[in-house]
């Protein structure tokens, strides 16, 4: 099976949609060709980059998109000689105007495309600049929806709010991939004490690790640390992430105005292993965030053995309360503050849950089920695309 992939940029600091590309072409298997095209490899592992190590093909693809991430004719030419040599593309994300053009590619080479909308047809999602988004979808991408041979979500509940767009029979619901292998044998947690030297050994620690955006609720998080405060709960809040500096410095100064500085440590971006040994030292990760279709960081928690709190707004907290170590909360200050006293007031029990979080972790999202899954639905679309 021959795939590519497409995304216009690969810096991980864009997050997860960057990881769930990073982690599909990793997973394939030894006799599938696996490509990916980009205008942007940064966040590719340096082996990819080596012709003689990788086992994914890179196209680096000519030239810099402009501000609508529009293709250009010559960009177009190079992009059909690419996707000639595939069974399959598999598109990442809505928005940018590049993806209704790869798709008229497709088309014309008969060549069946997928698209993981990756959370941005949620309800939340929706609502924000919604003008905007309708205009792309009646016109520049009126038929990428329509002409995809499946659109992939990553949770039950993202395709019950996305298919209001598109038909329901498209969808497919299959976890995003990741690899379990460094949670395996998990790092002490004396490397994450070294790499951040703030990090208090003596306080509970409760750890925020995203983007700091709106969307995230980085603002409610520090606001139940004020009310945990109050309740007489002694913890140290760990913000791990960037951000739009604006917005960053915007949080420090509610963190200062809300008295908890002194126990709050914006300790930047963490990964690798540093980022494992993190979880591992703090007691418990909480993100009240607005919207999430998938949320690695999540599961990434639970392989360590660290309790979540979480909200709705995600697509899987479904999935994250049943595994046994997640705790979902309303999505405001006073919700997280009472959830946060009786986790840190009870730790002995949701360690232990926790634990067991772990193993469920690992069965649910084994490697060989997610990919089986994967090759299922390629397989699928490239059989009725040379059927029709």
């Amino acid at each position: 099976m021959k795939i590519l992939h497409f995304k216009t940029t690969m810096c991980l600091e864009e997050g997860g949609v960057v990881k769930a590309v990073l982690d599909l072409c990793a997973m394939s298997q030894e006799d599938d060709q696996v490509g990916i095209a980009t205008f942007d490899p940064k966040g590719l592992p340096q082996e990819w980059l080596d012709p003689e190590t990788t086992t994914t093909q890179l196209h680096h693809l000519d030239g810099v998109l402009g501000p609508v991430s529009k293709l250009n004719a010559i960009q177009k030419q190079q992009l059909e000689k690419v996707i000639e040599q595939y069974d399959i593309v598999h598109i990442h994300s809505i928005w940018s105007l590049s993806n209704p053009q790869v798709a008229a590619i497709c088309k014309k080479l008969g060549k069946p495309y997928i698209l993981s909308v990756h959370g941005m047809l949620d309800d939340w999602c929706m609502s924000q600049r919604k003008p905007k988004k309708l205009l792309y979808l009646k016109t520049w991408g009126r038929k990428l929806l329509p002409g995809a041979a499946a659109i992939h979500t990553t949770a039950q509940a993202e395709l019950d709010q996305s298919c209001a767009w598109f038909s329901r029979d498209k969808g497919h619901v299959i976890p995003l991939p990741f690899d379990l292998d460094e949670y395996r044998d998990m790092p002490d947690p004396k490397l994450a004490y070294d790499a951040f030297k703030e990090l208090n050994p003596d306080l509970p620690k409760i750890l925020f690790l995203s983007r700091i955006h709106y969307k995230k609720g980085a603002d409610r998080l520090i606001k139940a640390s004020a009310l945990l405060d109050k309740m007489g709960i002694k913890h140290q809040l760990v913000i791990a992430g960037t951000g739009d500096e604006p917005y960053v410095q915007e949080m420090k100064q509610l963190a200062q105005s809300q008295g908890v500085t002194d126990h709050t440590y914006f300790l930047g971006f963490a990964s690798g292993q540093e980022k494992i040994a993190l979880f591992n030292a703090c007691d418990v990760f909480a993100l009240p965030t607005s919207q999430e279709n998938f949320g690695f960081v999540f599961f990434e928690a639970l392989a360590a053995a660290t309790t979540v709190l979480t909200t709705k707004g995600t697509d899987t907290w479904p999935e994250i309360e049943s595994s046994g170590g997640g705790v979902i909360a309303d999505n405001t200050p006073e919700a997280f503050a009472q959830a946060l006293k009786t986790i840190l007031s009870d730790l002995p029990t949701y360690t232990h849950n926790a634990k067991a979080a772990r193993e469920w972790t690992f069965e649910q999202m084994a490697p060989d089920r997610v990919r089986n899954s994967y090759r299922t639905m390629y397989q699928s679309c490239i059989d009725n695309a040379r059927s029709n």
